[in-house]
Parts: C-alpha cells; sequence; structure tokens
C-alpha cells in the first residue's frame, strides 16, 4: 500500500467512525486515492456514496444531505478550479450553519507556483467562510502518522458539527496527495492501520452547551415573535404571543397564517418584538425592528450562532422567558388573522397572482411528513405570503445566503436524506441555474422527488421590487426579466425525468411516484405587480372591516 492510498483510505474510515453516513464524490486524478476509499466505503456498507460530474452542483448534493440529516457530509474534488467550484456551496452553509466537509485533493507544494497543471493555491481558498482549513502533510511511508490523520478528522468533523461550541458549517481538509495515486498491493506499509476498537472515533468529543440568561423583558407587554430561518423550535414561544414566522423556520408551522401581511397595521403594533433565527424575507418586519418605538430583543442561537440585528436596535441576546401578552392582545391578532386570511382565499380562488395561489394550493395538498424545499426567490415569499402554516410537512429552504444557485441539487440532497414523500417548489430561473443537479448516474442513489416549478418564462420576483415599477418599464423586460423559450418537457426528457404540464388542480398529480418528476404550472408575469397590490389592499379593507 502507497502512502496517498493508506491516508485516503485511514480519512474516510475515520469519517465514518465520527458519523459520516453519506458522501459526495467528484471525479478527478488527484483525488484518485478518495474515490477508491470512497467506492470501499460504499462496497461495504460503510457509508453511502453519491458521484457528481459537476462540482458545483456537487457541493449543494452534500449541503442538502447535510441540511437534512443534521450529519456532516464530505464532497471531495480534485485540485485546481475544482475546489473552486464548491465555493458557493460553502458560503451558504456557512451563513446556515450546515456541516459541510471539503475533501480537496491537492497537489504536493514543492509543486505550487511551478506551473504545473490543475494546481492553485488550495490553502485559504475559501477565506473565512469556513470554521476550520487545515492542510495534511504529505503522507510518507514512515511510523506513526495515522493517528495524526485521525485526531485531525475527528477535530474537523467536530468543527463542522459545532460539538466545541460555535454555529455548525463548512471546513476544508486539504490533502497533498504525491503520486502514485492508486492502489499498490506490491508495496508494504509500515503498521497497521487499525483505528479503535469497536469501531470508536480515535478522538470523542464532547459537546459544549452554554447556560445562557433570560432576556429582561417585560413577558406580560403587548408582543410579537418574529422568527426567520435557522431559528430555533424554543417552547417558551409556542403559545402566547402572536408568531409570524418564515417558512424555513422550525416555528413555522405555529405561526398565524395572514401576520406578513398585518405587519403595518397600527392597531396590532406591538410594544415589543422578540427575534428568533434570521428573518430575511418581509420589508414590513425590518421596518418594525427598526421603529425606535418598539422594543426589540434576541433570542440566543442554541447553536452558539450570531443574533440578527440590521439595524442595531436589539437591547439583549438570550434566552426567552415564559410570554404572557394581554388576552385581548392576542385576541386581537387571531381576528386579524381570520379575516385577512378570508380576504386572501377570496382573492386567490379567482386565480392570481398564479404563485400565491400556487404556493396555498401546494401546502394544503402535500401529505403529511412530507417534505418541502423552496426556491429562495419567489416560492418562498409566496409560501410565506399564501399557504396556511403546517406543522406536520418539513420545509427547508437556503436562505443562509439566499441565492437560487445549487436549489436543485439541495432539493436532490434533501429527498435522499428524508424518510418520507419529497418535494420542491422552484420558479423556471432557478431550475435552469442548476440543470446538472438532475444529472444523476444510473449507478446513484436516485431519489423519489417532484419538482413543481412555477414557469413564467424570466425573473418574476423582480416585478415586485423598485426596478418593477413603471418608470422603468423601457429596460425591465431585458435585463431584469430575463425572458427565455426553454422547452421545460424536453429538458426533463434530457435527464430521464417525468413531465406533467399541469391544468388543473394540483392536487391529482401530487401522488407518489418514482424518480425525478417535474410538474410545470405556467403563468404570466405582467400582473404580479398589480396582482399583488390588489391583494394587499383587499387584506387591508377586510381588517378595517372586521
Amino acid at each position: 500500500m502507497n502512502p496517498s492510498t493508506a491516508q485516503a483510505t485511514v480519512v474516510i474510515d475515520e469519517l465514518v467512525r465520527a458519523g459520516v453516513t453519506d458522501a459526495v464524490l467528484c471525479p478527478g486524478s488527484r483525488n484518485a486515492p478518495l474515490a477508491f476509499a470512497l467506492h470501499a466505503a460504499d462496497a461495504a456498507g460503510r457509508l453511502r456514496l453519491h458521484v457528481r460530474i459537476d462540482e458545483r452542483s456537487a457541493g449543494f448534493l452534500a449541503l442538502g444531505l447535510a441540511l437534512r440529516s443534521g450529519r456532516p457530509v464530505p464532497v471531495a474534488t480534485t485540485s485546481g478550479t475544482a475546489v473552486a467550484n464548491l465555493h458557493p456551496a460553502v458560503l451558504e452553509a456557512s451563513h446556515s450553519g450546515v456541516p459541510l466537509v471539503v475533501l480537496s485533493a491537492d497537489r504536493p507544494p514543492e509543486l505550487i507556483g511551478t506551473g504545473a497543471s490543475q494546481t492553485v493555491e488550495q490553502p485559504g481558498i475559501f477565506g473565512t467562510a469556513v470554521r476550520l482549513a487545515v492542510t495534511t502533510a504529505v503522507a510518507t511511508n514512515a511510523a506513526g502518522q495515522q493517528a495524526r490523520w485521525r485526531s485531525t478528522v475527528d477535530r474537523v468533523v467536530a468543527t463542522a458539527t459545532g460539538v466545541r461550541g460555535g454555529l455548525p458549517g463548512p471546513v476544508q481538509l486539504n490533502l497533498p496527495f504525491a503520486e502514485p495515486l492508486v492502489p499498490d498491493a506490491d508495496q508494504a506499509w509500515s503498521e497497521p492501520l487499525d483505528g479503535r476498537a469497536d469501531g470508536r472515533p480515535w478522538t470523542a468529543v464532547g459537546r459544549v452547551r452554554a447556560e445562557v440568561p433570560p432576556l429582561p423583558l417585560d413577558p406580560a407587554a403587548p408582543t410579537l415573535v418574529v422568527a426567520g430561518g435557522g431559528a430555533g423550535v424554543h417552547p417558551a414561544l409556542l403559545g402566547g404571543a402572536p408568531l409570524v414566522a418564515e417558512p424555513s423556520s422550525p416555528l413555522w408551522g405555529h405561526a398565524l397564517r395572514a401576520a406578513p401581511w398585518l405587519l403595518e397595521e397600527s392597531a396590532l403594533k406591538p410594544v415589543q418584538v422578540v427575534v428568533v433565527g434570521r428573518p430575511t424575507l418581509h420589508r414590513p418586519v425590518q421596518r418594525l425592528l427598526a421603529d425606535p418605538d418598539v422594543a426589540v430583543y434576541a433570542a440566543a442561537d442554541p447553536r452558539g450562532g450570531q443574533w440578527t440585528d440590521v439595524p442595531a436596535t436589539v437591547r439583549a441576546v438570550g434566552s426567552v422567558p415564559p410570554l404572557a401578552p394581554p388576552g385581548d392582545w392576542a385576541d386581537r391578532w387571531k381576528a386579524a388573522d381570520g379575516a385577512a386570511s378570508a380576504a386572501l382565499d377570496a382573492a386567490l380562488d379567482k386565480g392570481t397572482p398564479r404563485g400565491l395561489r400556487l404556493a396555498r394550493d401546494l401546502i394544503a395538498a402535500l401529505p403529511a411528513g412530507a417534505q418541502l424545499v423552496l426556491g429562495s426567490s419567489n416560492p418562498v415569499r409566496d409560501v410565506a405570503l399564501a399557504a396556511v402554516p403546517r406543522a406536520d410537512v418539513t420545509v427547508l429552504s437556503n436562505r443562509g445566503v439566499a441565492g437560487i444557485d445549487g436549489t436543485v441539487s439541495t432539493a436532490v440532497g434533501a429527498a435522499l436524506a428524508h424518510p418520507g414523500p419529497a418535494y420542491a417548489l422552484l420558479g423556471d430561473l432557478t431550475l435552469l441555474h442548476d440543470t446538472t443537479g438532475l444529472l444523476i448516474g444510473p449507478d446513484e442513489p436516485r431519489p423519489d422527488l417532484t419538482f413543481v416549478v412555477l414557469n413564467d418564462s424570466g425573473g418574476g420576483i423582480f416585478a415586485l421590487l423598485e426596478q418593477g415599477a413603471p418608470a422603468h418599464a423601457a429596460s425591465f423586460e431585458r435585463v431584469f426579466g430575463t425572458p427565455h423559450t426553454t422547452d421545460l418537457r424536453a429538458l426533463a426528457a434530457a435527464f430521464g425525468a417525468a413531465h406533467v404540464l399541469v391544468d388543473g388542480p394540483l392536487a391529482q398529480d401530487l401522488g407518489p411516484a418514482q424518480g425525478l418528476r417535474l410538474l410545470e404550472v405556467r403563468a404570466e408575469r405582467g400582473t404580479l405587480r398589480q396582482g399583488h397590490a390588489a391583494l394587499r389592499a383587499a387584506v387591508r379593507a377586510a381588517v378595517a372591516a372586521g
């Protein structure tokens, strides 16, 4: 056994001992030792291997697996630009607290700066986006190396999962491999490569837990709870105070449905707000948090992450005590929520805006135990604005950096880690941005996953922003609307996915299906801005009348 093969074998063995159950691999020459070791571990049933040809999609596949499972998931690449293609997924993992482990194969140090092929400065390539970056020494045939390799792996995994304290996130283990890069049975190794007995990790790392003092707020004051992505459950927040939660928050299933539409109603203005997680979807939330007449407090992240405070108004960060605001305060919010919900449904039943109706109908039709991955453009906002929250559906979204890239691959990874039915709601541009996420080889684990795609031939979200105003109509369509003429049926066929053009009630097409399936729902973008304005007016009128 040559040194590179020995090192890769030990690294993969220790990753399994440290809790890894899935790994993603991209083909390459310099990472051949990792490829052989991962294939052997997969063949032995020690982990499940996923091979992809596109490193960017591979990174988001690993992120999706880790996002749903909570386990560390390594993604192994060859050297050079292959490593750089992981940067978008690393950034998302960093900001959303997902334990992604980059295994980057590298050239030996003496080849750096010599013009050697596929050679770049890989140590530090991800900057501050990773929680830890370690480059090992080039393996030799000397005794005593495996203890250091195993110790390093355990340190990397402990950092990725946050057990050492701090928010989970991405890490990089950079492995310079010298040739030969393929197994060599004729070469003897200097010592046994066995790890600890009984499959235990070399270094067992205990979880660090911090005690957080309670927030110095008034539990009896009229309080509103605002929950964004990354929020913990916080049992003290369930019941009592009205709750507005984004769909990617685990608190969403307990939130008032129409709360995002009610945030600027003067009769519902709170005395204090408790912020949980990282709310980013709704501008009225940001305006509320910036109001100098509202006391703002932040719930401490139980994982050790930073608190959200864009307008710099947070007075304290801590644990949330039981909240008991006045009964008439909660009643006013419930009454307004009921009136607004009725107005929403009456308007949506007429069919527009199509995206909002689709979001409402999709959430209502999902089977219990389903998982839904939401695109970070209009889909997550449509669900937040139109759907009735459900606690029996798992909702995920890449809201760390809120990009649309890699969403298909994230959905595939999350579906592979989910024990029940899996769905994704995307816009057409989000689908097209990551079409290689649909490329799954014949020997790879393949999820049963339904993509529901709202196809309005372009970037509908921009119609709702400042650049969508009539004053900018002359430039809008080309540089913001970015229209396209892609045939999604042909696209699905190219990747071996089933395609259905939805032309009736959505529920009839959501039944169980094997493999990848694409449900296309067509819509127009031209009336989106006016449709949202009409809905807003209808809600305000209903609340005022109630």
